[in-house]
């Protein structure tokens, strides 16, 4: 029910960018991975707003270069300028910088919004319920539990370990009352890569009727699953969106497995 071009958590991030007058800037600045949902979310809003937009890679694989496709392929359609190098530490006043995965304080506006919706349909529906969501930058998760303190919030980190998440929990909030509980999983999963347990799990709930995406989602459905005996009340689960992603991994599993 959000913007189709602005699925799941950068929806949310973002929001703070939808809501302002940005006609006196020129320029969007971020970086991090080519395939990045973050990305391409920038990207249309950037040509959205009429501004340019620089995005800063450490690298980028020779197959996608010379086979443009998935966030990549839409973000260029877009006008995204694509640099690999290191992203710049100064910004003009007519540059507005992004970090990688939207991990800004003013993300929080969005994500006050999301917590109103949630608990506005848990008073309709008289629910009580324990919230749980798969993390990058852990950006969603912390202010969810921040402005939802009624209700407990869950989490796993997908891009670095618990410590990793930790940290950048502290980087936004340092008082750890707002921190969401952390839960991971016996084996270490690296980000990004492939797995044929995130493959499997994945395809039976889109069979079930919902498409997740293949990067953040599954190690949160497994992670999830695997604690079920923590948890006391109905699981309110947060899709991540970012399923037009879904096209470029799609293709690495099939190169990968057949």
């Amino acid at each position: 029910m959000t913007h189709p071009l602005f699925s799941g958590n950068k929806a949310r991030k973002l929001w703070f960018l939808f809501d302002k007058d940005l006609t006196s800037y020129k320029k969007i600045i971020s970086h991090g991975s080519a395939q990045s949902n973050a990305m391409l979310s920038l990207s249309y809003l950037a040509k959205l707003k009429g501004l340019e937009f620089d995005y800063y890679v450490s690298h980028i694989a020779d197959f996608l270069v010379k086979n443009p496709h998935g966030n990549y392929f839409y973000a260029k359609q877009n006008g995204m300028k694509l640099i690999v190098g290191e992203h710049p530490r100064k910004f003009e006043k007519d540059e507005i910088f992004i970090a990688e995965g939207g991990y800004e304080k003013e993300a929080e506006e969005g994500i006050k919004i999301l917590a109103s919706e949630i608990r506005e349909w848990a008073k309709k529906n008289k629910k009580d319920v324990d919230i749980f969501l798969p993390s990058g930058t852990g950006t969603t998760a912390l202010f969810l539990q921040k402005n939802l303190p009624e209700f407990t919030v869950y989490t796993t980190p997908c891009v670095g370990d618990a410590n990793y998440l930790k940290d950048e929990f502290l980087g936004l909030c340092k008082d750890e009352k707002f921190h969401p509980v952390i839960l991971n999983t016996p084996k270490k999963y690296h980000f990004s890569k492939l797995y044929k347990e995130f493959y499997e799990i994945w395809l039976e709930l889109k069979e079930a009727g919902v498409e997740f995406d293949l990067v953040y989602d599954p190690k949160g459905w497994i992670t999830m699953l695997l604690h079920l005996d923590l948890f006391k009340k109905e699981i309110l689960y947060i899709h991540q969106g970012g399923v037009l992603g879904n096209e470029s991994m799609l293709k690495r599993y099939e190169r990968k497995y057949g």
